[in-house]
């Protein structure tokens, strides 16, 4: 059996898991989010953990699928996500305008992006870019779109970057 499924998940104080027959919500301080629930996947939830198990062999790596999104919604819940992206460039500048992103990426005009409902998006300094939220795979979505306005080409290294990321650079041509 898979060994992500056989792992529980810690459900901390505060935090109510539910359990549809179809569906498994997540309700904690960040908010809500919820998930379908495949048929012939149990969720049991008894003294602050849930189980999660596969009624048939051939389901047992969707339950450790299941068991690692939910665990991430219960993550998400409570302490939630974020995503840091840098801005490497000459006159590569972002500030918030109310709900809305301004980018000055190099392009004849301004590039506004609207955070989508959930996410929370913040400017610490002019060349940093911090996304939050309660839902991992929404916050990831967003970075991703945010860096794809201008990826970071491999010459200079200009451009949108995740924070850490290393960009492998190659050499100019040569006279």
């Amino acid at each position: 059996m898979s060994r992500v499924a056989k792992k529980p998940i810690a459900l901390a104080k505060g935090i109510e898991l539910n359990v549809q027959p179809e569906s498994v919500s997540v309700k904690g301080p960040k908010g809500t989010l919820s998930i379908a629930k495949p048929a012939g996947i149990d969720i049991k939830v008894e003294n602050d953990t849930a189980q999660v198990s596969a009624n048939d062999p051939s389901l047992v790596p969707l339950a450790g699928t299941l068991r690692a999104i939910v665990a991430n919604m219960v993550q998400g819940v409570t302490s939630g996500f974020e995503r840091k992206l840098e801005l490497v460039g000459v006159g590569y500048r972002a500030a918030m305008q109310g709900k809305d992103l301004n980018l000055s990426l190099g392009f004849s005009h301004p590039v506004l992006f609207t955070a989508p409902e959930g996410i929370t998006i913040a400017t610490p300094t002019q060349t940093e870019i911090v996304v939050s939220g309660a839902d991992k795979q929404r916050v990831g979505e967003v970075a991703a779109k945010i860096r794809g306005f201008r990826p970071p080409e491999p010459y200079k290294g200009k451009g949108v970057k995740y924070a850490g990321e290393n960009i492998i650079r190659k050499e100019a041509k040569k006279a």
